[in-house]
């Protein structure tokens, strides 16, 4: 159930990303700071562990919970890089006298609470599928 809710605002981030303008590369917007290949690689990983995950329900095939939990190896690493690009550029948010002015990427359009029950429900997947996978 985690997976599927982390699923279900992943889908609503990358939607976001995509109406902003996530990839484009025109000079009038300011260029995301995710690379296409970084966040669609991401999703499209994050959509295959939810298949093989699915798979092992279905036959409760304990090897299926252990692939599961490789392909979120590399999902969770890719969500931490843009989490941390995101966070590292104050989401859009620039503050102190100091501050560059607000790049007006498409990821600065990511609302912070999305951002923090996206990153809640992976966490909470990855612990779960490995308490599965351990036990089973």
């Amino acid at each position: 159930m985690t997976w599927l809710l982390a699923a279900l605002v992943g889908v609503y981030l990358l939607r976001t990303w995509l109406v902003n303008g996530g990839l484009r590369t025109r000079h009038e917007t300011q260029r995301s700071r995710f690379s296409p290949y970084l966040i669609l690689g991401h999703a499209g990983l994050a959509a295959l562990g939810l298949t093989v995950w699915i798979g092992f329900l279905v036959v409760d095939a304990v090897p299926l919970a252990w692939l599961a939990l490789a392909v979120l190896a590399p999902i969770a690493t890719l969500g931490f890089t843009m989490f941390g690009l995101w966070i590292r550029a104050g989401h859009g948010r620039p503050s102190g006298r100091h501050a560059y002015g607000p790049r007006h990427a498409a990821e600065d359009n990511f609302p912070p609470p999305a951002v923090l029950a996206h990153g809640i429900f992976a966490v909470s997947t990855v612990v779960l599928v490995l308490l599965t996978a351990v036990t089973n």
